[in-house]
């Protein structure tokens, strides 16, 4: 707004300003000054302890640093396991089935076993015959066997030359080739009906366990 007065006018009431004011109210008589309540001090604050120092509040002791690691538990606190019980390995079992043999292998498994069979047949009817010889029977049992079937125009069958050492050794040889091709071929043939079988079956079941 714009001040329409004139230079006079405004004069007077800059002067007037001040004597215009309202004096102060003044004190009632008797009436005692308010006492103006200084502000409550605040309670110094307590720094936070650190991780090894002691509480204020805590009793006097002495100072233990802080530990990285707990404590080991007391020795009376470890559970100790009873001397008198014996704790037993516990044998591990697996129960298999033999579901399929394989002929091939069954007959050179067999083949070789029938030999080394064949082999110690013969070995042991020479030995029997070494010591059958070294005792005397074939010339006794001879002599009674001549004596026996001889008569006054010949002398009758002579067992020695029968049972000699070389006869002994072909028969025996003989009878061990034999052996050798009837077992192989009765392994084979066995295998062959294992098969058909336990495809109805389901085969042997054997039980293998550990060793204690």
């Amino acid at each position: 707004m714009t001040d329409t007065r004139g230079p006079q006018t405004r004069q007077q009431a800059a002067e007037a300003g001040p004597a215009a004011q309202p004096a102060a109210a003044p004190v009632a008589e008797g009436a005692q000054p308010q006492q103006q309540t200084p502000p409550p001090a605040e309670a110094p604050q307590t720094p936070l302890p650190l991780p090894g120092e002691r509480k204020p509040e805590q009793p006097a002791g002495p100072y233990r640093p802080p530990q990285a690691y707990p404590s080991p538990a007391p020795a009376d606190a470890v559970r100790r396991p009873r001397t008198g019980a014996r704790t037993t390995p516990r044998t591990r079992k697996a129960r298999l089935r033999v579901a399929r043999t394989d002929p091939w292998s069954v007959m050179k498994v067999s083949f070789l076993l029938s030999l080394a069979l064949g082999i110690c047949t013969v070995v042991a009817a020479a030995l029997l015959w070494m010591v059958l010889d070294a005792m005397g029977v074939f010339s006794t049992v001879g002599g009674t066997v001549s004596e026996a079937t001889g008569s006054n125009e010949s002398n009758g069958f002579d067992l020695q030359a029968f049972l000699s050492l070389p006869h002994v050794l072909i028969f025996t040889s003989v009878i061990a080739v034999i052996d050798v091709i009837l077992l192989t071929a009765l392994a084979t043939l066995g295998s062959f009906i294992y098969n058909l079988s336990a495809g109805f079956v389901g085969g042997i079941e054997v039980t293998l366990a550990e060793d204690e």
